[in-house]
């Protein structure tokens, strides 16, 4: 989850700052590997207490 999320949005976000330039893949590699090493660790933070949410609106 949070390698797919963090590829997106710091594509989005790079493609909003800088738009279509000749180093863009560079920009956004180097974008998503700080995104990735934020996104990681909060995955792992936030998806026990949201499981806890679903199962008490599910149950």
């Amino acid at each position: 989850m949070a390698l797919f999320m963090s590829s997106i949005m710091s594509l989005v976000i790079t493609l909003l700052n800088v738009g279509f330039i000749d180093n863009i893949i560079s920009l956004w590699l180097q974008a998503w590997g700080y995104a990735f090493c934020v996104a990681f660790p909060a995955v792992l933070l936030v998806a026990p207490i949201v499981r806890k949410i679903v199962a008490l609106l599910i149950n």
